[in-house]
């Protein structure tokens, strides 16, 4: 089956709020924001140019692991540089391809260059399961002699996506 909501679609439905720091902000204060919203990465930016994202996995091996504390390190010292990025027009089934091959869990969203939003495994995760109830009940109307809905995802299906 291929999955066919877009990423776009995604985000306009999470939202494009995107939770960054710089790349001198200590450790310490990119964790204290991440826990705070409650994401497992934060972006890092100077000014407007993405730098990198720094995860809970970053600080695990490049901190907690390396001896290192977390006051006295810079993200700019732990994030991962050049993050891979998605494009909006792209589909879920491509996010989720590039996630699992690369072993990434977040995608910053990119709209003709232009940071846009972020999508983690989570939000990719329920858009499928999203797209796949859709596809269900629609095989259970044809099934049924019922006329088919609308061929675009109801926008309840994919609310509620989180980091």
């Amino acid at each position: 089956m291929e999955l066919c909501t877009m990423v776009g679609e995604v985000l306009e439905r999470k939202g494009h709020c995107i939770h960054d720091v710089s790349p001198e902000t200590s450790v310490y204060d990119a964790l204290k924001l991440m826990a705070e919203k409650n994401v497992g990465a934060v972006l890092v930016l100077d000014g407007d140019h993405l730098m990198g994202i720094m995860s809970e996995r970053d600080y695990a091996r490049k901190v907690v692991l390396a001896g290192r504390l977390s006051h006295g390190t810079k993200a700019r010292d732990i994030m991962t540089p050049n993050p891979i990025c998605i494009e909006r027009s792209q589909t879920i089934g491509e996010a989720m391809a590039i996630m699992t091959h690369r072993r990434i869990r977040h995608l910053p969203v990119l709209d003709q260059g232009q940071l846009v939003g972020l999508i983690s495994i989570g939000d990719v995760v329920k858009a499928v399961i999203a797209e796949q109830e859709y596809m269900i009940e629609q095989l259970e109307r044809f099934v049924a002699g019922q006329p088919m809905g609308s061929s675009n995802l109801a926008e309840s299906d994919l609310s509620g996506l989180v980091d």
